[in-house]
């Protein structure tokens, strides 16, 4: 599973991006909202933290592959 880190921003493309310029109006991009600041905290920490730990198990398949000859794991 991928976590992201940026799920409070609006979802654009190039072609939102091209038409932001013609906004008028002033609310033209859709943002993800949360009930509360402390909730927003709590999804931001909570994916920081997966994708930390997914850091970690991809690093760790990493050097036991390039290590295995070396290590004595099963």
């Amino acid at each position: 599973m991928e976590y992201k880190t940026d799920f409070l921003l609006p979802k654009n493309d190039f072609l939102v991006g091209m038409g932001s310029v013609l906004n008028i109006a002033g609310s033209y991009f859709d943002y993800n909202y949360s009930k509360s600041a402390a909730d927003a905290d709590k999804k931001a920490l909570i994916s920081d933290w997966m994708n930390v730990g997914d850091d970690f198990k991809s690093a760790k398949k990493v050097f036991k592959k390039k290590n295995s000859n070396k290590l004595c794991l099963k």
